[in-house]
């Protein structure tokens, strides 16, 4: 299954009132597992930057002076998400800029039932928790050292690592029998607890075609870490 982790950023909150995006990011899924795709693109959105939002995101009105407009990215954008599940936090909000933008192109709007919003999967898991997407980083450990403003693409990457938490898709975190939240290092050491591993199952064709598989899905694939620590413990 393929799907689409995205995230925005627009110069207000609303764009009846004339805001409009300035920043589009995408990270895609297949399976549930990052493949190294991504569309990024910064947008003129032929107006001021509010200070307001400024703050937010740090994007100037100087810096997109001279980027595409989203009529001149509209096809390439559709093209990348294509008919996938399109995944976002608060989707609500992304998906009102969205609309809006191919309304001004007189094209079709995203439907509503092909959009899954990670804050009502939160919500669902956590009521009455805080359930935005930096509360969620902390619940689940993931790193945002990294993140000093808001930006569309690295919000989608952190999103896609906090989707696949929500979702029960990053086995390594997952303890049979144990709470919500507990750590990678605890599953490692409830899972150490066997007294000799367990052998292999799979055939030499099968372990080959998997690591063909995964060759073709970049070299940003989380799969490629499980490789490399593989072949580290069989050193």
């Amino acid at each position: 299954m393929r799907e689409i982790i995205l995230d925005t950023e627009t110069t207000g909150l609303d764009p009846s009132k004339g805001h409009r995006i300035i920043e589009i990011g995408c990270v895609e899924l297949l399976n549930a597992i990052p493949t190294g795709q991504t569309f990024h693109v910064y947008l003129d959105p032929e107006r001021d930057i509010p200070e307001e939002a400024f703050k937010v995101h740090g994007i100037s009105a100087d810096f997109l002076a001279g980027k595409p407009l989203f009529a001149h990215i509209c096809a390439d954008f559709l093209d990348f998400v294509g008919d996938a599940k399109i995944v976002a936090h608060n989707a609500e909000f992304d998906l009102r800029f969205l609309n809006a933008e191919l309304a001004f192109l007189d094209l079709p709007p995203i439907a509503s039932d092909r959009v899954i919003d990670t804050l009502t999967l939160a919500r669902r898991k956590f009521p009455g928790a805080a359930n935005s997407l930096d509360a969620l980083c902390v619940r689940y450990g993931v790193d945002v050292s990294r993140r000093t403003k808001h930006g569309a693409l690295l919000d989608a990457e952190i999103l896609a690592e906090v989707y696949a938490e929500l979702t029960g898709g990053r086995q390594a975190a997952l303890i049979f029998g144990a709470g919500a939240g507990s750590s990678s290092a605890e599953a490692s050491a409830l899972l150490s607890r066997r007294p000799e591993p367990r052998p292999s199952v799979l055939t030499e064709e099968e372990l080959a075609a998997h690591r063909a598989f995964v060759s073709g899905l970049g070299d940003k694939a989380i799969w490629n870490f499980y490789l490399v620590a593989e072949a580290s413990a069989a050193e």
